[in-house]
């Protein structure tokens, strides 16, 4: 086990202004239904005025979420513009090396806080982003993956070994709570190994979730970006009011630079949030970078990982992307601030050598694969909570016509969380209104003023 040694960023919180309109939408508002939420809008919007702005800090998991729900939900009588910013491009930070292990489950089997919302709305942008790169693929534009398969998704399910004998009980009884959607099937040995036939469980059980997906991180964003463009894009069905999406790969150093052209400023960035002067040392984040290692089976070797085989979810996880290749990860540098993605050769060795013991614990023919490459990235961890480590969301200031939100502390569990909370989150933005976030969510800002 790692030794935590967190590096929390002191906070100095200072109480934001009280919400007020943006200077071109109208006191006199109206609501209309925006899924089962009302959004309200301005009822005197001319289309001859300037559109509504909306700018996106980071084209990950977050702001990826954020951009397709602004786009999807914003009030339909306006003309209305979605800017991403992100300096290294879309998926270029922590989000597009994610392992993509995505189920909704503590690791002892516990049905997360929200969890079958969070894991609707997850598989919900999932589809939406294969039916944009699969309309690629009718038009000959991307590549055609094997009949069957997708081009984004891994669908094989997850398995979780047991490898304390103090928790089987508590995991059983959790077990028994799951989703129909998502089930948890208790393996014996026999069992588990007609998945994977080289698999090594140290107490002769495992948890299989057969539902689980294993998610290509950096496909699924491109994927959800060329589907915020797709409905950006599309005709409208109302007068000359149209949608606009424009990326900038650009980073943001402060908040004042996007002031004047904005009416409202949504910072999904993730651990660099903190680097804002506006939030530095105001957020509870702490700081772990992990890095990922990339193996590939020789071509002289015939142990294949079984075509039909879950990933693996242990100490260490092996996400599997086909017969020869597979993700091994990942560390836990806890207060490391090194945002990129290229490891050194000694940042590779120490991590190899947490990670192999790990991984051939549960599956010793790990071995005798060949190390590709590694890859490293920054969490933006949140505090833990009763309820779990869940994401930091809500308004955190304005100026005169524009407000500033904040998404982040995704931590681990990004993919599970960004679809459902980005939702509520530009939800909150387009009405002005923080009320439309749980109070789970925003919890973090009444205990810092404290």
């Amino acid at each position: 086990m790692f030794a935590q040694n967190s590096a929390i960023i002191s906070w100095k919180w200072s109480k934001t202004i009280p919400p007020l309109l943006p200077t071109h939408i109208s006191s006199n508002r109206r609501c209309t239904s925006s899924s089962s939420f009302s959004v309200c809008c301005s009822n005197s919007f001319s289309v001859t005025q300037r559109p509504l702005r909306y700018a996106v800090l980071g084209a990950g998991f977050a702001g990826l979420s954020v951009a397709w729900n602004l786009l999807l939900h914003g009030c339909k009588e306006s003309h209305l513009c979605v800017d991403v910013y992100d300096g290294v491009g879309i998926g270029g930070g922590a989000s597009g090396i994610a392992g993509g292990l995505l189920h909704p489950y503590s690791p002892k089997v516990k049905l997360l806080w929200r969890g079958a919302e969070c894991w609707q709305e997850s598989l919900n942008l999932l589809n939406i982003a294969e039916g944009a790169i699969f309309k690629l693929i009718n038009e000959g534009k991307y590549e055609n993956p094997k009949i069957g398969e997708s081009p984004i998704v891994r669908r094989r399910g997850i398995l979780r070994p047991v490898v304390n004998l103090k928790n089987v009980n508590t995991m059983t009884e959790n077990a028994l709570n799951c989703l129909p959607e998502c089930r948890i099937e208790l393996l014996h040995e026999d069992a588990a190994r007609k998945l994977i036939p080289n698999l090594s469980l140290p107490l002769n059980l495992a948890f299989y979730m057969p539902e689980a997906l294993n998610v290509n991180a950096q496909k699924y964003l491109e994927g959800l970006y060329l589907a915020c463009e797709n409905l950006a894009n599309e005709i409208p069905t109302s007068g000359h009011v149209h949608r606009e999406l424009r990326f900038h790969r650009k980073s943001v150093q402060s908040l004042l630079e996007l002031a004047v052209d904005y009416d409202a400023v949504i910072i999904c960035c993730g651990a660099r949030a903190a680097f804002l002067p506006e939030l530095s040392g105001k957020l509870p984040l702490r700081a772990c970078r992990g890095i990922i290692a990339q193996l590939q089976l020789g071509d002289d070797m015939r142990e294949e990982y079984p075509e039909h085989g879950p990933s693996i979810l242990s100490d260490a996880w092996l996400s599997v992307h086909g017969a020869r290749h597979i993700d091994l990860g990942s560390t836990w540098d806890w207060g490391s601030m090194n945002h990129s993605r290229d490891v050194t050769t000694e940042e590779a060795s120490k991590a190899i050598e947490v990670l192999f013991p790990k991984a051939s614990s549960v599956y010793p023919a790990i071995e005798k694969w060949s190390i590709t490459g590694t890859v490293g990235g920054v969490r933006a961890m949140p505090p833990l909570t009763a309820d779990g480590s869940l994401p930091l969301v809500g308004c955190v200031g304005e100026s005169r016509r524009c407000k500033y939100w904040l998404f982040t502390g995704l931590g681990a569990r990004g993919l599970l969380y960004h679809g459902w909370v980005g939702k509520l989150l530009t939800l909150a933005v387009l009405s002005s209104n923080e009320d439309l976030i749980p109070k789970e969510l925003t919890l973090w800002k009444s205990k810092m003023q404290q």
